[in-house]
């Protein structure tokens, strides 16, 4: 998916540069516009003939431009070059929609009427997006190390630097602006031709956790396994954390949700358990899958982090996590020693979502592009907060494989559900101990599925009226006792 991202990009930057010189045409149709010593913007002035058009032209070329730079797989240590790219696209598009009042070189009248604020803006974005595309121009180059943008990056430059000495001369703006926009719209084809040739390596794959600051001896104060590949996905090395010695007590966490959330659990527990907790793909530290999830992939996952027979393990899970622990309860009866439920998710009877197997294998790849990367920095470590009321001490929610990942996850649980659904039927439970805990009082979901669930799986039923969606965060206490129980 990540090569036809490429693709999808090259597109829409050759779209940009299309759709950017239209005023190759528009010259011949708007005579008025002065081809020796107007601006070439003067074609898209509020009182030329065919403005309309070539604002739409201008506005669609600087969104296809932001859209391919959206579309870009990460690579690291490129983002101030594709940054000031978007930038320039963006400051097209604000110039296309507060056009010139006027032709203001070509028209001797217009200097002497009064200016909008339009007209000034029109003026400022048209500077600032050269600078941008300018600045785009030598940082991509810089990185690429390529002579072909650098002899492009250099004639850029030189014909915005003659389209500036030809402003203060007073004459010749009109031939120097062709050659500056022409220069960009070659440029912007070069790009194009860069990414569907470029070879491309995920910047997550082999990533090193990220130790948040004042953490001694691991992420999360626990030792970091080194990790191997996760054959049952298809993907790289996982993000495990374990603590303490003891009987094992496997901890996953519900949607969205990341290892440090289940600090205070394994602080409780680490002195008497041996502790295991872990990332699903794309979630916290963990590299993304190139495959959509699915419940058998994630009791496969539980299986290979559980201890091998005869030792037994004490699975605790949160959320829709409770789907992958029962049915790996199912699937795995003689691996299990206890089941700890977190408020968990009601598995309803919709029927799938017919798009969610096609958006579902495109989101790993989307995950990791700059638009995703830029939409999780700037709201990410917002929501989180908002949400748990933590800060984000390794940075998680600022990746964009972890919104992608979440949306992957909400995509696949109707699929979920129905496997889990058919594994009822044809699975029997296990004798285990098994604890529901739930935030709401007797009947407070209106259909009182967790109800049901406990009676189904014989459950200790364990609420916590007032406590919130966070258990692990508000009453960590009471899911350490409640694992503690299978003494």
């Amino acid at each position: 998916m990540e090569r036809r991202l490429f693709v999808l990009a090259a597109c829409a930057f050759i779209v940009a540069a299309v759709l950017g010189s239209a005023w190759i045409t528009g010259q011949f149709t708007t005579p008025a516009v002065d081809r020796t010593d107007g601006y070439v913007s003067e074609l898209a002035a509020r009182d030329q003939p065919w403005t309309r058009l070539f604002r739409v032209s201008d506005a669609l070329s600087g969104l296809a431009c932001a859209l391919g730079v959206a579309l870009v797989p990460r690579v690291a240590r490129e983002w101030p070059g594709w940054l000031a790219l978007a930038a320039f696209g963006l400051l097209t598009f604000v110039a296309a929609v507060f056009p010139l009042d006027c032709a203001a070189l070509s028209d001797p009248l217009c200097a002497r009427r009064e200016t909008s604020s339009g007209h000034l803006v029109h003026a400022l974005a048209g500077v600032l997006g050269a600078v941008a595309v300018l600045a785009a121009m030598v940082l991509l180059s810089a990185r690429w190390r390529s002579w072909v943008s650098w002899l492009f990056t250099w004639l850029g430059l030189a014909a915005t630097l003659l389209t500036a000495v030809a402003l203060a001369a007073g004459h010749g703006v009109g031939l120097a602006h062709r050659a500056q926009l022409t220069m960009v719209a070659v440029w912007l084809v070069y790009v194009a031709l860069h990414l569907l040739v470029s070879d491309w390596d995920d910047p997550d794959a082999e990533a090193e956790p990220r130790v948040a600051p004042g953490r001694m001896g691991g992420v999360g104060g626990a030792r970091v396994l080194p990790g191997t590949a996760d054959q049952t996905a298809g993907y790289g090395k996982p993000h495990v954390v374990v603590a303490g010695d003891g009987p094992a007590v496997l901890i996953t966490a519900g949607h969205g949700g990341a290892w440090f959330h289940w600090d205070a659990v394994a602080d409780r527990l680490a002195g008497s358990r041996r502790v295991i907790r872990f990332d699903r793909p794309g979630l916290g530290l963990s590299p993304r899958s190139p495959a959509p999830p699915t419940l058998y992939a994630e009791v496969a996952r539980l299986a290979a982090l559980s201890p091998s027979h005869p030792e037994q393990v004490t699975v605790v899970a949160h959320g829709v996590a409770c789907w992958h622990a029962e049915a790996f309860a199912r699937l795995h009866p003689l691996c299990l020693a206890r089941l700890v439920l977190v408020d968990p998710a009601c598995a309803g009877g919709r029927r799938p979502l017919p798009f969610a197997g096609a958006a579902g294998r495109w989101l790993p790849a989307l995950g990791g592009t700059w638009g995703a990367t830029f939409l999780a920095r700037l709201t990410g470590p917002a929501a989180h907060r908002l949400l748990t009321g933590l800060p984000d001490p390794s940075g998680v929610y600022s990746m964009g494989k972890v919104p992608a990942a979440m949306a992957g996850e909400w995509l696949a649980r109707r699929d979920m559900a129905a496997d889990l659904h058919r594994l009822r039927a044809e699975k029997p439970f296990p004798d285990v101990p098994v604890t529901v805990i739930s935030a709401g009082r007797t009947g407070e979901r209106g259909d009182g599925c967790l109800e049901r669930l406990a009676g189904e799986l014989g459950a200790e039923h364990v609420r916590l009226p007032g406590s919130g969606r966070q258990i692990p965060l508000r009453a960590p206490q009471v899911v350490a006792d409640a694992v503690s129980a299978s003494a």
